[in-house]
Formats: C-alpha cells, structure tokens, sequence
C-alpha cells in the first residue's frame, strides 16, 4: 500500500467497527438496565407484537378476574339477606303454628298477626333496600364479564336474582342456560369502501329479528320484532344507531361494530369487511327453541351503506360471547296471609312452607354461581400466570448473555479506541520522508 495522506482508510475501518461496536454497547446497556430484551420494532418485530397481544391479554384476565370477584361480592349480598329472610319466615312459622292453635282468643290472635304482619313488611323491606355499589340486588340481571380481550375467549355470566317481596318470596322453577357464542354478522362494506360507524343508512331501515317463545301448550312458536332505526324509535339514522337500536330490543342480543373476521374466525369469507356483530342465542334458520333469536335482512327495506350504495348482507358466525343464564319463576305469595284466626292461621302454614322451600331454591342458585365465579377466577388466574410467563420468555432479558456481551463490548470499545489512534498515530510517520 503506497503512503499517503488524503485518506485515511485504517482510521476509517476502526472508526466503523468502533460505532458498531458502541452501538451494540448502547443496545446491551439498555436491555440491562430494563429487563426487557424487546425495547423497540428494530429489536425483534415479530417479538414485540406477540409480547403486544399477550400484554393485552393478561392485562385483560386481571381485570376479569377482579370482575369475578365483584361479582361474588354482589351474590354474598344477596345471600346474606336470604339468610335473613330464612330467619324470618322461621319466626313467621313459630307465630302461624301458635295461632293455629284453638286456645288463642282473638286479641292474642291480632297480636300475633301484628307480629306476622311486621315481618312480612321486613322482608318488602329487605327486597327494596338490599343493594351492591348503590344499586339493587333483587330484581336485578347483571352481566359478569371475564375475558382476555379477544373475541373468542369472553364469556358473560348473566346473574338472574328475583325480586324480592312479601307477594314474591323466593323463586321457583329455575333452570340454567348456556350458550356456546353464536354471533351472525351483517356486513355493510363493499370491496372497495368499508363502513364506518357513522355511515348513514337508509331512514327507518330494519332488520328482522324472529324469536321462539314457548306458547301456552308447551310447544315453540316464533314471534318477530322488527330492529329499525330513526322514526319513532328514536335512534338516529347510522350503524350506530342501529347498533343501539339492536342492544335496546329486550332480546337478550349483543351488538357491536365489527369486522367479518371478528365475527367469524378463521372461516370469514372477506376477513376486512366491516358491519354488526350481533352476539347472543342467534341462528340465521328459524329458530327451534325457547329464546333462540333469527337474525334476517329485511326483504323490502334492507340496510344500505350510502357511501357505496351496496345492500347488506347477513352470514352466520362461529365466534361471540358465551352466556351462561338462568330463568326462574315467581316465588310464593304471602301478601294475602294473616293470623287473625285459627283457619287463615294454617292456611299461612302451608304458604310460609312453600316460601321458604322457594327461598332456599333462590339461594341454592346463588350459592352455585358463587361457587361458579370461584372456579372462574382460579382459571383466570392460571390461565394469566402461563401467560405472563410466556410473555417473560419472550420479552425478559437474559442477564447471563447480556452480561457476557457488556463485558464482551466494552472490552472491543476500549481496543476500538486505541486502534483508531494508532491509525491516527500512523499517518504522523508520512511527515518523516520530508525532513
């Protein structure tokens, strides 16, 4: 190589490898002090997006397992209070066996229907005032969530807790439901523009809804709401609306707006299009059982997208949120009992017993969804420990291997340096040759 002094091409090599070398440095340092291998896109891009989701997914399974909880909150409330109705209707036995006895006369009779009567009051009272976070226990439907967020993986326990009252003590009659997540999708995209939820859609547009009900024979029938928007209903004239239209009707139905692929999983045709996921007891065939929702397009007034003018389409689903439900039927009546005499005295005996066998009915319910929402939140929790401990093999930094590398880098930035001044230190002997 002939001398010279307008480049200096040493001193540029170990210029590069010394950048590189602090580079790798600065990259070993961050994981160090972090604890996270995955810092950015450039470290590991397929990395980070699968720590994103699984992020998302324990964060979500925390939540719902703190749902659970509340929710197990919410039934230790009312169990405690049909405690106390037990209590009562056991006091209200005590006071119906004694005036059925002939010996009382009618002033001890009045003061032990007074007595009764009170506790027919109490237990009114124990119905109205009875409430978790401010809101009533009896008479309520609250839905407990539990999910990791995807669409597949939500489920919803519906908790059916009856009225409580002295004409409606207990509840009779109960069977449990479930529903495995059936969801049908009404698509209202093109291949060109997709629908958003503030697209206009056709004034008072519509879509059946056909539902099966039991008539009074036992056998299933079908009935049909129609789902429209503006008009009377008061919804405005957009998905939205519809939307809302759609989660207002009574009919246990759940919609959102959505993509096919969330709707329908893997199997989607045009996994992109965009419309109303309705979840819930949906079929897209005439339905066969008591609660069983059709979801159909409207045949004269069907949902149109203006911005492409396309008419709607409505395809079964395989995905959606799984429900478990609970129906039930009114308890006893003691609203009409009294001790006033030997005769209603006994009378009342055989309601007071039928009430507390229906108390003991609606508290078995309770105390199964309790046990229920228990083994919930242990699967939740199991189900987030594995994944923060795959998200941890993914993301978390291997302080061995980065330890090694620091002292690897810093040894390499040190020979680094004192080689880019020895290549500086070079160029100097050129001056020699012309002294």
């Amino acid at each position: 190589m002939s001398l010279g002094v307008l480049n200096n091409l040493n001193a540029m090599y170990a210029e590069n490898n010394l950048n590189n070398t602090s580079n790798s440095l600065a990259k070993t340092l961050q994981q160090l002090s972090s604890g996270s291998r995955i810092n950015s896109g450039a470290d590991d891009a397929a990395g980070l997006s699968l720590v994103n989701g699984l992020q998302a997914n324990a964060t979500a399974l925390t939540q719902s397992s703190t749902n659970a909880t509340e929710g197990v909150g919410l039934l230790q409330v009312a169990d405690g209070a049909l405690s106390q109705v037990t209590s009562l209707l056991n006091r209200a036995v005590t006071l119906a066996t004694e005036a059925s006895n002939g010996t009382l006369n009618s002033t001890q009779d009045a003061a032990a229907n007074q007595e009764y009567q009170s506790i027919l009051s109490e237990i009114s009272n124990i119905g109205s005032t009875t409430t978790y976070n401010q809101q009533a226990v009896f008479g309520s439907n609250t839905n407990i969530y539990t999910g990791d967020s995807s669409a597949k993986g939500a489920s919803i326990n519906d908790l059916n807790i009856g009225s409580l009252s002295s004409s409606n003590v207990g509840q009779t009659g109960g069977a449990m439901g479930y529903t495995s997540g059936q969801s049908v999708f009404v698509d209202l995209s093109s291949a060109t523009v997709n629908a958003q939820s503030t697209d206009s859609i056709t004034a008072g547009s519509t879509l059946d809804i056909t539902y099966a009900i039991a008539n009074t024979t036992g056998g299933v029938v079908s009935a049909t709401a129609k789902i429209s928007t503006g008009g009377t209903t008061g919804y405005a004239n957009n998905v939205s609306g519809m939307i809302a239209a759609i989660n207002g009707s009574g009919l246990g139905l759940t919609a959102s707006f959505a993509t096919e692929a969330a709707s329908e999983g893997s199997g989607a045709a045009n996994p992109n299009a965009t419309g109303i996921m309705i979840s819930g007891n949906v079929v897209t065939a005439a339905p066969t059982s008591v609660g069983q929702v059709e979801v159909a397009q409207d045949a004269t007034t069907p949902i149109t997208d203006t911005s492409t003018t396309g008419t709607s389409a409505v395809a079964a689903g395989t995905t959606g949120t799984a429900t478990i439900s609970y129906t039930a039927s009114s308890g006893q009546s003691l609203s009409s009992t009294s001790l006033t005499n030997q005769t209603n005295a006994q009378s009342a005996l055989t309601s007071l017993n039928a009430a507390i066998s229906d108390v003991a009915a609606q508290d078995g319910y309770i105390g199964a969804q309790i046990n229920t929402l228990n083994s919930a939140s242990q699967v939740i929790n199991t189900q987030q420990q594995n994944i923060v401990a795959a998200q941890n093999a993914v993301q978390a930094t291997d302080y061995a291997q980065a330890s090694s590398n620091l002292s690897k880098f810093e040894i390499l930035s040190q020979t680094g340096i004192s080689a880019l001044a020895q290549a500086n230190s070079l160029q100097q002997e050129v001056t020699k040759l012309l002294q």
